[in-house]
């Protein structure tokens, strides 16, 4: 199964500028999801990271890393949507978390998130970064979900 941005913005509440993902090119529900954030040089963040060496903060690879899946968990599951104002799905847990090469403006990183365990309230994840074929960062991920009050 393959998502166009306008179909992303159905399944997240991200919005600009926190919604990381672009594409998603490959998705088997509850199981792994491969998505596509393009980096350009107009990225909010780079104005102050780095002025004069722009990189893109390890923190927001993480960020999209659990956007990806976060698209894939609970597709199917007409009970639970991560866009619904009833729910939030809240990432809790990052574990093992490396970064091996600085992500540019120009780089499209491919997001690769497997399901280690899914369940109604917490699920757990296996999520790697790539750019042109080289693994940038790799952890394991813990979200949350939780109903919210009206």
């Amino acid at each position: 199964m393959k998502l166009d941005i306008k179909e992303i913005m159905t399944r997240l509440p991200h919005r600009y500028p926190m919604l990381l993902i672009d594409r998603v090119l490959e998705m088997e529900p509850g199981k792994r999801i491969v998505a596509i954030k393009n980096v350009s040089m107009n990225e909010p963040f780079f104005e102050g990271h780095f002025p004069h060496h722009p990189v893109m903060p390890g923190v927001l690879i993480i960020e999209a890393m659990a956007q990806a899946a976060a698209l894939f968990s609970f597709e199917g599951d007409s009970t639970v949507n991560p866009a619904d104002r009833k729910i939030a799905y809240y990432l809790v847990g990052v574990d093992g978390a490396r970064f091996r090469k600085p992500v540019v403006p120009g780089d499209q990183l491919r997001l690769e998130v497997s399901a280690d365990r899914l369940s109604r309230t917490m699920c757990k994840y296996s999520a790697c970064a790539t750019v042109d074929g080289q693994e940038v960062a790799a952890a394991k991920l813990m979200c949350a979900i939780r109903a919210l009050e009206d």
